[in-house]
């Protein structure tokens, strides 16, 4: 998000290259990141990858040339529909590519049963890497285009793990392995709680209640997903 925002206003190219340039930092931080984490499983590998976020958070608080806890607020709105669209249809047949690829089906395999995966001779810390690197290269696309989305202060406290939650409920919501579960969660968790400020107004702080409950009861119902 920062690195987008800033090649937007210190320089005259257009929004692609700051998209490709977050794209391109953000596979330089998930290659030595993922070497190191990736051999850890379960639990430990989420606090993990949850903590490198909070650091990454706290060390952009902490740096006066793009804003710290007040934020980068030279940012321009230049995402418009079209370039989420374009990107969010280009993420859905990149990886319908990669889930239909012999990379894919080693993928599904490790998250099938990761010890039996080795058994088959599947590199298993090889593909988990890779796949971090092609999931934070897409990531660094989504900050790209949220960082210059509303003139608004591009905040450090808006990228905290309660984002890296709400993404993690978007796709347990929709269905784990499932390409179209996924943006059906998605749309489900962006719209939802838009639409009930409704209730918001005449009963205050009932929206996220509501939002709250319903999740509960999809955790004890439908556990593997809606798809």
């Amino acid at each position: 998000a920062y690195t987008a925002a800033i090649v937007a206003t210190q320089t005259r190219l257009p929004l692609g290259a700051g998209l490709a340039l977050a794209m391109l930092i953000g596979v330089l931080l998930a290659v030595p990141f993922g070497l190191i984490i990736l051999r850890l499983r379960d639990i430990y590998l989420a606090i993990a990858t949850l903590g490198f976020g909070e650091i990454i958070r706290v060390i952009i608080l902490n740096i006066p040339a793009v804003g710290g806890a007040t934020g980068f607020t030279n940012t321009t709105p230049i995402t418009n529909f079209f370039w989420i669209f374009s990107m969010a249809i280009l993420t859905i047949i990149i990886v319908a590519n990669i889930r239909s690829s012999t990379f894919g089906r080693a993928l599904s395999a490790i998250r099938e049963d990761e010890i039996a995966a080795e058994a088959m001779g599947i590199n298993t810390t090889r593909y988990k890497v890779m796949a971090f690197v092609i999931s934070a290269a897409l990531a660094g696309v989504a900050g790209g285009l949220s960082g210059q989305l509303f003139a608004n202060p591009l905040n450090p406290q808006n990228l905290n793990f309660v984002k890296s939650i709400e993404v993690i409920v978007m796709i347990v919501l929709g269905g784990i392995g499932s390409i179209t579960g996924a943006v059906f969660g998605a749309a489900t968790i962006t719209i939802l709680p838009e639409a009930l400020r409704d209730v918001d107004r005449q009963f205050p702080g009932m929206r996220m209640v509501i939002y709250s409950l319903l999740l509960i009861l999809l955790m004890i119902f439908r556990p593997q997903g809606l798809l």
